[in-house]
């Protein structure tokens, strides 16, 4: 998991970066210092995630996925 895909989460639910915080149970600063590329995706807080969105490896790995074409400026099912 890493900035992009947390950003892409968050945008997705339509939740500010302390909603998603609160619903992650970690810090607003530490969303805020990932999504800017300041402070790494840890292990803890990638299951956080996972558990308070009911994801699993492989969903994440979709996601990232999704994130990486539409960067590039593709759209993903092309």
């Amino acid at each position: 998991m890493n900035k992009d895909v947390i950003k892409f989460l968050r945008e997705s639910y339509n939740m500010t970066q302390r909603d998603f915080a609160r619903i992650v149970s970690c810090s607003f600063s530490l969303i805020a210092l990932v999504e800017v590329g300041k402070r790494r995706v840890t292990a803890d807080l990638e299951n956080k995630i996972k558990a308070a969105f009911d994801l699993d490896d492989q969903q994440i790995q979709s996601i990232s996925t999704v994130v990486s074409e539409f960067s590039k400026g593709l759209p993903p099912f092309m």
